[in-house]
């Protein structure tokens, strides 16, 4: 009877829905906050350099994630592609991750060192140069713009409020590291620290 008449009120099965939901997403989420693999990072992990920051910014500005994942999952057929496995450690200084859950092009977890920053350049600029059967478009105007440096400092003061363990020191110098960069520098040098922790652990 009692759920008959749960039934026939909307309100209050929606209510009780959204206490329902609210209790097991709390008894999922709450343990994971206290978990040290997911709240410590992983051995070789360091907070993003200033022009990675701005490379990270700019890749999702651009969309990278919606054609490309940063989530290799632990099956063979992944690892012998791409790598070691992703580990959440990895990701505790994203504000916010960039697993992606899209592969129309290669995963690009551990992407960092496999290739120069020359090739990142040719790539970015025309892909079907490197890569014929690539349907990646090309991204002509990183190269020609360049990195507002008087907005990184406050890039980092603002991750820092989140968590991120920059020092005082490194946010008064983040203007001068990216000064006279391009948009081009900053996403090749992002690029180029994935996955490198990772093969540090190996």
């Amino acid at each position: 009877m009692r759920h008959e008449t749960i039934e026939k009120h909307a309100g209050l099965l929606g209510i009780l829905t959204a206490v329902a939901v609210s209790f097991g997403g709390l008894a999922e989420l709450v343990p994971l906050m206290f978990s040290s693999e997911t709240v410590e990072p992983a051995v070789g992990v360091a907070p993003y350099t200033p022009l990675e920051l701005e490379g990270r910014d700019i890749y999702i500005r651009e969309g990278c994630y919606n054609c490309h994942s940063q989530m290799i999952r632990p099956f063979r057929a992944e690892t012998e592609r791409y790598g070691q496995y992703s580990l959440i450690g990895e990701a505790v200084y994203d504000r916010p991750f960039q697993f992606g859950s899209k592969r129309t092009g290669p995963d690009l977890a551990r992407v960092g060192g496999r290739y120069s920053d020359e090739w990142h350049r040719l790539h970015l600029l025309r892909p079907r140069d490197l890569v014929p059967e690539s349907n990646m478009p090309g991204f002509p105007w990183l190269e020609e713009n360049q990195i507002d440096a008087v907005k990184t400092a406050v890039k980092l003061q603002r991750m820092q409020a989140l968590g991120v363990p920059y020092t005082t020191a490194e946010i008064d110098g983040a203007t001068e590291l990216v000064d006279g960069k391009s948009e081009m520098d900053a996403l090749i040098a992002y690029m180029q620290m994935l996955g490198i922790s990772a093969r540090q652990r190996n």
